[in-house]
């Protein structure tokens, strides 16, 4: 038997699946996170959930992990000290960045800029230069290079980021400062920007770079300590980080590389959603990702997930490639509040975290949260969790009547208004990925998954006209499910910077297979065979004249087949649905990319057996919840007893061992084959 195991590190709980490959059985695991030092969590987790399924960590062989640890040492300024060698005359790059000022037209009066991630201090310059066609216009000269080094070594930095002027084009110099920093500062990790990010445009491959190096100690030390406590617990198997783009790369490529997981915790739950879409027939799908302090929302169109260019993390937006994925601080621990100059409620972004958490989960927790009002409301049951985890129903009621008497309404009214705007706000970060976009969100199924976004699913499905909701599978430990889903993925760029009617179509080509050749190497290296490997190209297309550029894939043989001609019908396509009109300036060709990935598990849902409709079996109790203005009869069910083709009218709740799934009135739910609920209006 052969057991694959995903973990995802949340804010609140780490989530465990362990999977047999062969059957497709599965075990789940929640236990609480530790902030201090994630690990200590993970190993309790793993003990745990191997007991569960009668195994030792020794069965294991991949152990698939999603983690936050680069994106909270960004957010947080905990990044590492990074000294940067630049070209002379360049020594103000990341100061002088791009002119955007985020907000309004006064935006600059109350914006503080942020700091860069390397300081003026640590940034030097040497001698030597590379002209815009990649030839050697002046040496360098290594003296000069080994006393900028030493004084960066004697300053104290902790990383070493060299990036220097068109290296995209020819990475000589940068290997040789790379090389001279092995000999002065062996200690120190050392980025180069032309393997980092070979593309144009300096300021986007500088911080690229730079952010690279910022986390790559964090993240190397994380990793490093991971894998030795794995290893003593008895774990051989490989180690595998799932990338901000939904793939995996081997804790070894993450170590050098950490840049690609900085949007590596949402991405697990999208994985996760294209494989529950897959199981049950559903290709366009809009994710719900409610966790305890925010959601994550993402489009999946046809099976295929919306990919970015860039990954933003805070304010920092930096040249790697990441699912599109947008988040708002919105989830379940979020805090109700009414401030005293506007009385008119808010909710969230603050958030009562793991500690002390909602009142309702008795730890101390003061402030109401979204938690606490749908436990007024009926929503959540008191008995979480199997009946290991009782709610405080009392204490969250006195919590949301403090809303209730400051906005002089009812405790209900207070109750469902904090819902309604919580909805709202999820509702706005779902608009941003699809009308925004160009999609229209009545084409798509809304998912929900995360610990709350079951609970959710129904009322913003009614917001934003996306029927069926679903509440998948498992929904609470979804993003571990995509974690042990998904597939190796590697990628590389070149810029190309040409105008299409002066491109040889036999150029592209030949740069196209030696990068495709190039990712499938990294792969091959970390133990795929070549016959699992598949290859994608990304090109990068505009306007002559245009400032941003729109990213299309696609594959050698639709390349060979249609050419270049293809590609720019396909841009004019993309650009009129993005944009709603199209330029007559001619096309620019501007970076090539190419994708290797391993081969996907296919791993089939368990079916369940056929009922009769009725989901009389499953039933546990009956229940009074309070919706659309006043309390309403509704039955609660345990969802480990539904069977396929079960009809749930509402109001109902379904509860398991980690979600609570809410159906309203006049909706019905459906359980599909593999088990996923889908609600439609009745």
């Amino acid at each position: 038997m052969s057991y694959r195991l995903g973990v995802d590190v949340g804010g609140t709980f780490t989530d465990l699946l362990l999977l047999e490959e062969e059957s497709g059985r599965f075990w789940r695991h929640k236990t609480p996170s530790t902030p201090a030092d994630s690990s200590v969590g993970i190993l309790d987790g793993v003990a745990a959930v191997c007991a569960k399924a009668n195994v030792t960590p020794a069965d294991v062989e991949v152990f698939l992990h999603g983690t936050t640890v680069a994106t909270n040492a960004m957010l947080e300024g905990k990044g590492a000290r990074v000294g940067l060698i630049v070209t002379q005359g360049y020594r103000q790059v990341m100061q002088i960045a791009r002119s955007f000022v985020p907000g309004g037209l006064a935006g600059w009066i109350i914006w503080p800029k942020p700091e860069p991630l390397a300081a003026l201090i640590d940034t030097l310059e040497v001698a030597g230069r590379m002209d815009a066609h990649g030839r050697e216009l002046r040496p360098i000269d290594d003296d000069g290079i080994r006393a900028a080094l030493a004084q960066l070594r004697d300053q104290g930095v902790e990383a070493i980021t060299v990036s220097l002027i068109n290296a995209y084009l020819n990475g000589a110099h940068e290997k040789r400062v790379g090389e001279l920093a092995a000999e002065v500062c062996p200690d120190l990790p050392v980025s180069l920007s032309h393997e980092v990010l070979p593309e144009m445009q300096e300021y986007e491959r500088t911080l690229t770079t730079v952010a690279n190096a910022a986390v790559r100690p964090i993240v190397g030390n994380y990793v490093r300590n991971l894998r030795t406590k794995l290893r003593s617990a008895g774990m051989a198997g490989k180690l595998a980080l799932l990338r901000s783009d939904g793939g995996l790369m081997s804790s070894e490529k993450a170590e050098a590389h950490p840049v690609s997981l900085l949007m590596s915790g949402p991405a697990g739950g999208v994985t996760g959603a294209l494989w529950v879409g897959k199981n049950s027939g559903l290709r366009n799908i809009l994710t719900l990702d409610v966790g305890g302090t925010s959601t994550d929302v993402a489009l999946i169109e046809n099976l295929e997930p919306r990919r970015a260019r860039t990954t933003e993390v805070g304010h920092l937006s930096v040249r790697a490639s990441s699912l599109d994925v947008k988040t708002v601080g919105a989830g379940g621990g979020s805090i109700a509040y009414v401030p005293e100059l506007t009385r008119a409620l808010r909710v969230g972004p603050q958030s009562a975290g793991a500690v002390p958490g909602p009142v309702a989960y008795g730890k101390g927790g003061t402030q109401p949260t979204v938690t606490d009002a749908n436990v007024v409301l009926g929503y959540l049951p008191e008995s979480l969790l199997g009946g290991t985890f009782k709610l405080d129903r009392n204490g969250a009621k006195a919590a949301v009547q403090t809303i209730a008497d400051a906005l002089g309404i009812g405790l209900m009214e207070a109750a469902r208004g904090i819902i309604d705007i919580v909805n709202e706000n999820m509702f706005g970060a779902l608009r941003m990925i699809s009308v925004q976009q160009g999609y229209d969100p009545r084409d798509f199924a809304l998912m929900g998954f995360g610990g709350a976004g079951p609970l959710h699913v129904n009322s913003v499905a009614r917001l934003m006209g996306s029927w069926p909701a679903v509440s998948p599978v498992s929904p609470g430990v979804l993003c571990a499910l995509g974690d042990a889903t998904t597939r190796m993925r590697t990628e590389t760029a070149r810029s190309f910077s040409r105008r299409f009617a002066d491109t040889d179509e036999a150029e592209v080509m030949t740069i196209l297979d030696e990068m495709a050749t190039q990712t499938r190497d990294e792969l091959k290296a970390d133990g795929i065979a070549d016959g699992d490997i598949t290859s994608l190209f990304e090109i990068d297309v505009r306007y002559e004249g245009q400032a941003f550029e729109v990213p299309l894939s696609i594959d050698a043989e639709t390349i060979r087949r249609d050419g270049l001609a293809g590609i720019t019908s396909r841009f004019d396509i993309e650009h009129k649905r993005l944009f709603t009109f199209n330029m007559t300036s001619p096309h620019e060709l501007v970076n090539l990319r190419a994708v290797a990935l391993g081969i996907a598990l296919d791993l089939p849902a368990a079916t369940l057996p056929v009922g009769d409709g009725d989901p009389a079996q499953a039933k546990l109790r009956d229940h009074q919840l309070w919706m659309d203005g006043g309390t309403h009869a509704a039955v609660i069910y345990d969802r480990a007893l539904l069977e396929q083709g079960d009809v749930i009218p509402g109001p109902a709740i379904v509860v398991e061992m980690d979600s609570t799934t809410l159906i309203e009135r006049d909706c019905i739910g459906t359980v599909d084959a593999v088990g996923n609920i889908l609600i439609t209006l009745a």
